[in-house]
């Protein structure tokens, strides 16, 4: 691992990678290419451990012109792919992006992988990383088995389909080519730098505001909830040691519903920025959305018997760790927060107060 090219790196879970990646690998080189849509920023890359050995690069993946010639330029050995549409929301109100980004912008890193992996003169060192989600294995009942990597795909939302699609791509290109790729499944991240509409940030930053707290229908869908710190660990291990073909399954081992979550969240900041109020006071229970998955749940047995993995932060610690960053980085809140694409579509989604039962 010598020329690592991350997509996405100016996002939550790729400028985490970044930084964890700049620290565990001091000879790393890390090309970073986003488009600087609505979730990533350049705010998300301040402060890096070592900003001489990170490039950044705005490009759309979906152009394989301008990935080839990034791909060549900077003899990328790695490719690191965390670049996509992913909000469940936003791909009901409008697929399209998430069609264009998470299945063609794969395709077209793939090929010009296959492409730099066939003019390699070290192929064996050549690696090809797909970042998914736990999403594409659809809803589970409250007595179902957890995921597993061999659980049946069945995708619920256009974003899940989106992302179905991308593994299957990843995964023929393995097959057919032989290109040497990896695939890791995630469950909810949560941590520093997320964008403030996912729903931790989401319920930290209205709750400073005295807004109310919107949990959709009646609260109990659950979630396995991944602190994004452990998230970048298991990728990092994965990239090292991973077999080649295989897939992941990276959970924090949790089953929280989201009032519990919400519930955790408004305790932990009465403790830390105590209000006249309790915060859960806020809470409001908004129309539930169209399709929405039920369960989702993480058996992660296979990364920790190969890899010898698991998560180092509890459900607990983690959030508290999130609600104090966010507390300390009101300035990053300010910035991203005062973006038009963020204000219309949280307008636009919250405007109509009948929607509040």
């Amino acid at each position: 691992m010598k020329n690592v090219l991350i997509t996405g790196g100016a996002g939550f879970i790729g400028s985490n990678f970044i930084r964890y990646l700049l620290k565990a690998e001091p000879d790393v080189q890390i090309i970073n290419i986003d488009a600087l849509t609505y979730a990533g920023s350049l705010a998300n890359l301040e402060h890096l451990p070592d900003n001489t050995r990170h490039t950044f690069i705005q490009g759309d993946i979906c152009d394989s012109v301008f990935v080839e010639r990034i791909v060549e330029q900077y003899q990328v050995d790695t490719i690191v792919h965390f670049a996509a549409e992913s909000h469940v929301d936003r791909s009901i109100a409008g697929p399209t992006p998430f069609i264009q980004t998470n299945i063609v912008g794969t395709f077209t890193l793939l090929q010009a992988a296959y492409n730099a992996w066939g003019k390699s003169e070290n192929k064996n060192d050549f690696r090809f990383h797909h970042i998914s989600t736990d999403e594409v294995f659809g809803s589970l009942l409250p007595d179902s088995p957890t995921f597993t990597e061999i659980t049946p795909y069945d995708p619920r939302s256009p974003y899940s389909a989106s992302k179905a699609a991308s593994d299957h791509l990843v995964r023929a290109y393995y097959h057919t080519y032989g290109l040497p790729v990896t695939i890791t499944n995630c469950s909810n991240n949560y941590g520093p730098y997320q964008f403030p509409e996912k729903l931790i940030p989401l319920i930290i930053l209205n709750a400073l505001q005295g807004k109310h707290l919107p949990v959709y229908g009646d609260g109990k869908q659950v979630r396995d909830w991944l602190y994004v710190e452990d998230h970048c660990d298991a990728i990092h291990l994965v990239l090292k040691k991973g077999k080649l073909g295989e897939t992941y399954n990276i959970g924090g081992e949790n089953q929280p519903t989201n009032i519990e979550i919400v519930n955790m969240i408004c305790a932990i900041l009465d403790e830390l920025k105590p209000a006249s109020l309790p915060y859960a006071s806020l809470i409001q229970y908004v129309s539930d959305r169209p399709g929405h998955d039920r369960r989702y749940a993480m058996n992660i047995e296979k990364i920790k018997q190969e890899l010898n993995w698991s998560p180092k932060h509890t459900l607990a610690n983690g959030l508290r760790e999130t609600v104090e960053w966010y507390l300390l980085n009101i300035d990053w809140v300010n910035l991203i927060m005062s973006q038009n694409n963020y204000q219309n579509w949280l307008n636009k989604k919250y405007q109509n107060q009948e929607e509040i039962k």
